[in-house]
This record gives structure tokens, sequence and C-alpha cells, in this order.
């Protein structure tokens, strides 16, 4: 008898023990639901969770005001993360070392400060650091530069790593043939680079859309509210909670495509290096 069915000293083998844990499991997970389903007052959960008066008056509000913003807060941060985590990453990589102490410097201030913090610093800190400026933009401008800051840190680290895991060669190869190093950096490496960290940029976007909610810190207006705002506000006036549902199933139309985009591409990747 093989090690897998051979039996125990109680007489059940390896594989009858396993089917009778993972039976026992299912079976308390089912009687869990049935209670579940037994003691919910129904009526209740529908009228405080699932009011369909309630979610007929949300719209178009809620899409165009709370989901429109939560998209421009999200597409400003991602352009600045983006655009910041780029350039931070280069620098990291750079000979200089000025510019790697202050790459790195950045990288462990702003991924160790709660995203929170950040809003609060941009929209408080600022205006009493520099009395009569204005970010351009407004509540998207602040809400980008909040996101930004935090995403560049994040961004830069992955987009470093996607640098390195260009081949050397392919940069050897450029500069044989009469390339700069910018611009084998710019020709070659670094398009070959976001090829390969497109599946983490797309989660560090679903990431950005979930704590654009953090924009209500800024003092914003009605008409600049996102959809956390939107939905909290809406549920406080009622005394419902249906609100709070339907703007957490419009935040799920943003984050589930993408969260599925970014694992097809992770397929591919994998499928393309066999």
């Amino acid at each position: 008898m093989t090690a897998e069915g051979a039996a125990a000293p109680g007489g059940l083998t390896r594989r009858r023990r396993r089917q009778l844990s993972l039976g026992g499991q299912y079976g308390i997970f089912v009687v869990v639901v049935v209670l579940f389903l037994a003691l919910a007052d129904w009526g209740t959960l529908r009228l405080n969770f699932a009011n369909w008066d309630v979610a007929k008056s949300l719209f178009p509000e809620i899409i165009t005001v709370g989901l429109r913003n939560t998209a421009v807060y999200t597409a400003v941060g991602f352009g600045i993360g983006l655009g910041g985590g780029l350039l931070v990453a280069l620098m990291r990589l750079s000979s200089v070392p000025p510019y790697r102490w202050f790459a790195t410097s950045y990288i462990e201030i702003f991924r160790g400060l709660p995203l929170l913090l950040i809003f609060i610093f941009v929209g408080v800190g600022v205006p009493l650091a520099f009395p009569g400026t204005n970010i351009p933009g407004g509540a998207a401008g602040q809400a980008g530069l909040a996101l930004g800051l935090a995403a560049t840190a994040y961004m830069a680290e992955t987009i470093r790593a996607g640098i390195e895991a260009v081949p050397k060669g392919q940069l050897e190869a450029a500069r044989s043939l009469g390339m700069s190093h910018t611009r084998a950096m710019r020709s070659i490496v670094i398009p070959q680079a976001f090829r390969i960290i497109i599946p983490p940029l797309t989660n560090e976007l679903v990431l950005l859309c979930k704590d654009s909610s953090l924009v209500l810190f800024l003092g914003i207006t009605l008409q600049q509210r996102e959809l956390t705002k939107f939905g909290r506000d809406l549920a406080g006036e009622q005394g419902n909670t249906t609100p709070i549902i339907v703007a957490g199933i419009c935040y799920l139309l943003i984050t589930i495509p993408l969260s599925l985009l970014a694992r097809r591409l992770e397929a591919r990747q994998r499928r393309g290096r066999r």
C-alpha cells in the first residue's frame, strides 16, 4: 500500500481523513448559511440596504457627479504618479549619488506615510505654508496631487523593477549600434519595461480608485463629491444605507473590470515566457 493510502493508527487512510475533514467544513458552511437565511429579517434588510425607491432617487447624480469625479481624481492621480514614478525610478538607477539619495529618501518617506496624512498635508499644509497659493484644478488638482505623491513612490519601485528586468544585452546592443545611453533607454529599455509592468500598474490604478475616497478630507463642494462622499451624504439625509450600497456597486463597476484586465495581462505574459 502506498504512503498516500496507508492506514493511520485509527484505521482511516490519510485520503479518507482529508475527505472527512473537507466534508465537515462544507457541512459547517451549509449550516451557517441555512441559519442566516432562516433567522435574517429580510424585510428589514431590504428596507435598509436595498430600498429600490431610495436607489432610484440617486440617479443620475451618482453617475454624473460621484462616479465622474471618482474617475477624474483617479486619472489625475495616476497621471501624476506615472510621470513622477518614471522620473524617480530613473533617479534611483542613476550613477549620480545625489539623485539616488533623493529618490531613495522620497520612496521611503512617501511609502511610510499614511495616505490620509498626505491628503491633510496637501489640503491644509500647503495653503498654510504658501499663503495665496492655489493648486491648479481645484479639488481635482488637490486630490490628484495627494494621490500622485503617494503613487509616485510605489510606481517608482515598480518601474525600477521593470527596467532591471529588461535583459542588459538590449541596452548593450543599442549602444553598439551607436545610440546614446539616453536614446537607448528611451527607445529600447523603457518601452520593454512598461510592457512588463502593465499588470502591476493596473493594480495600482485599482488602489488609486479606492484611495480617491479620501478626497472628502479636502473640504469639497457638492459638485466635487466622489462616490464615498456622495453615498455618505445621501445615507445621512435619508436615514438609509442603500446609497452606500449603490456607491459600492459603482466602485465595483470600475475595479472589477480593471482587476480582470490585470489578471488577463499577467496570464498573457506567463504564456509569452513559456
